[in-house]
């Protein structure tokens, strides 16, 4: 008797970390439709790939044994929750500009180096896997401890291909932009011209 639920916990694993993976294959492809210059498949690759990691993460919150995790993680998650989501959007979406990142044909007409984007050349890295572990505190989800570190891993694999086979082709400068910016983390350097960006933004 006890077999069954056993089975369906395995498939639940199965079917939504392979719909978070298929997420991040589509997301993939963005690039490659952005360099192709293919006008309406662009935005539907990045919403479809998006979407279906979203579901993924939320399937996972859902169907899935509960942690024993004291009250107070959930406010504490409910929390960063909010500061990284926000975060994680203004990162893709706010400091990238938006149109010519995901909806115009082709690729952005200019690099972003400023803001977060002075920091680390993929600050969207960390947010999603402050994202991650703020939904293990909200949620309690025994299942996502599994499927976060593999999502995070294809992150990682993803920005990395990106980084070393797309950008470059994408953008002039990218070349000197990689020598003089970290990929993750975040150095000296890098945090001085993260301040000096700030400070240059607030003053305008």
């Amino acid at each position: 008797m006890l077999r069954q639920p056993v089975k369906l916990k395995l498939g639940y694993i199965v079917i939504y970390i392979a719909t978070g993976c298929l997420g991040f294959l589509i997301i993939y492809l963005f690039d490659i439709v952005s360099l192709k210059r293919l006008p309406v498949v662009k935005p539907g690759t990045w919403i479809l790939g998006s979407g279906l990691l979203v579901y993924a993460l939320v399937m996972v919150c859902l169907r899935s044994d509960r942690l024993p995790l004291p009250i107070w993680s959930t406010w504490l998650g409910w929390a960063l929750l909010s500061t990284s989501l926000l975060l994680l959007v203004y990162s893709l979406f706010i400091n990238l500009p938006f149109h010519s990142t995901y909806i115009a044909p082709g690729v952005g007409n200019k690099l972003i180096k400023t803001g977060l984007y002075a920091l680390v050349r993929h600050p969207g890295i960390h947010w999603f896997i402050l994202v991650l572990v703020s939904l293990i505190l909200v949620s309690s989800s025994s299942l996502l401890l599994i499927a976060a570190p593999i999502f995070v891993s294809l992150n990682i694999v993803l920005v990395t291909v990106q980084d070393k086979l797309f950008l470059g082709r994408m953008f002039d400068g990218y070349d000197r932009y990689r020598q003089e910016t970290p990929m993750l983390v975040p150095n000296r350097q890098s945090i001085n011209a993260f301040i000096n960006s700030l400070k240059q933004q607030l003053g305008a």
